[in-house]
């Protein structure tokens, strides 16, 4: 589903300003598909590595399987889908290092590690008669957990405590005319200074949203190196979902609860966190900056998603997933895929009025419907690319 829905978004969304990223604080359609990825990227991560676990596959194996396949990611994202093709030939003066790809590599193999030195090889399962309010299941991942807590302090502490030249301290603002333009060269704060400090200016994203709307002019990257650590934090959450399903088996009403209960508990501590408003919260929503309560608002709503799946796919098995099925069994492909053909036909064309909803609905609907069919019919040839 988010993959089908990112596809979608950056073919254009049909120019409707809710399939569009929000220029900074506040979340749209757009920006609810990326973190949907990362976590339910994590909940197959627990899936597959407690699966092989069981089959006998060496940790050390797992460590260079992990590291490999991240290895891999990361290069796809600096060196095939590097959007600064669209400026001309790459060179290494203005290559991009960070990117969606690139935080997914990060992400997973940070997250995966954690699990592989942590997880047993043996499952326990949970008992009918235990309360679903009972932590038993995080009990067996304590030590992962005081990663995550660390990593989380290390963001806030470099966020919020990190000196930036001519800047305010944990300054979150997009810089330009934005807080009436007393900031002009801050977009992001610390984010923005360490990636321009640690990658140089030529080598993270030059067009960020901020552009637009704030008239920033410093360089600044969504997928920069501060929110990278989020999005770990983020997938850490998904592979809670997939331990859930691991130590519940079969437990449907507690698989239930315990989704909805974490997704309670996220939405009560991005209430705190936000004071329920877009810009006068302690910790603004803010895909830019994959802000601490961007990440707990988006995993409340992964959580709710996924128990809502869950009940009508695992419970009532009145819906198979199709065809969302079909595009996640080839999700590398199609990703890849959707972003090297993004300019030629048939997944675009000259359009007759550029400013038509209709005419960019159209193209962007049969662009993102040819993929699913790709991957249809390449399920059905039984070809899956697997990195």
């Amino acid at each position: 589903l988010s993959l089908i829905i990112m596809v979608f978004v950056n073919y254009g969304g049909g120019k409707y300003w809710f399939f569009k990223h929000e220029s900074w604080n506040g979340i749209t359609v757009a920006d609810l598909v990326f973190p949907w990825f990362v976590f339910i990227m994590g909940t197959s991560t627990a899936l597959s590595v407690n699966s092989l676990l069981r089959k006998g596959l060496s940790r050390l194996k797992l460590f260079r399987k992990v590291f490999w396949r991240s290895l891999q990611l990361f290069l796809i994202g600096v060196f095939i889908i590097n959007p600064n093709y669209c400026l001309g030939p790459l060179s290494w003066g203005t290559l991009r290092i960070p990117g969606v790809l690139q935080r997914i590599a990060f992400s997973y193999l940070v997250v995966a590690v954690l699990e592989i030195m942590f997880a047993q090889r043996k499952t326990e399962s949970i008992s009918m008669d235990v309360n679903f309010a009972s932590l038993q299941e995080f009990v067996f991942c304590w030590p992962s957990w005081i990663c995550i807590i660390i990593v989380e302090t290390i963001w806030l502490c470099l966020t919020f405590l990190l000196p930036v030249p001519g800047c305010p301290l944990g300054y979150l603002g997009p810089g330009g005319i934005g807080d009436f333009g007393q900031y002009p060269n801050c977009t992001g704060g610390a984010a923005g200074y360490i990636d321009r400090w640690f990658l140089g200016e030529n080598h993270i994203y030059q067009n960020p949203s901020s552009h637009v709307l704030y008239q920033s002019t410093v360089p600044y990257d969504p997928e920069g190196i501060l929110g990278s650590l989020n999005s770990v934090v983020m997938t850490f959450l998904g592979l809670q979902a997939g331990k859930i399903l691991i130590h519940y088996k079969d437990l449907h009403m507690q698989i239930m609860a315990k989704f909805l209960m974490w997704g309670l508990f996220l939405g009560i501590l991005s209430a705190v966190l936000t004071r329920c408003s877009k810009d006068k919260g302690f910790i603004p929503v803010n895909k830019n900056l994959w802000s601490l309560s961007y990440i707990t608002t988006l995993s409340c709503f992964a959580f709710v998603a996924l128990m809502i799946i869950y009940y009508l796919v695992d419970v009532k098995r009145c819906w198979s997933g199709i065809p969302f099925f079909y595009t996640g069994m080839n999700s590398i492909l199609v990703y890849v895929g959707h972003e090297v053909l993004h300019n030629y036909f048939p997944f675009q064309w000259r359009m007759s009025d550029g400013q038509s909803h209709a005419e960019h609905l159209t193209q962007n609907l049969l662009a993102t419907t040819i993929w699913v069919f790709i991957a249809y019919l390449l399920y059905r040839k039984n070809i899956f690319w697997k990195i």
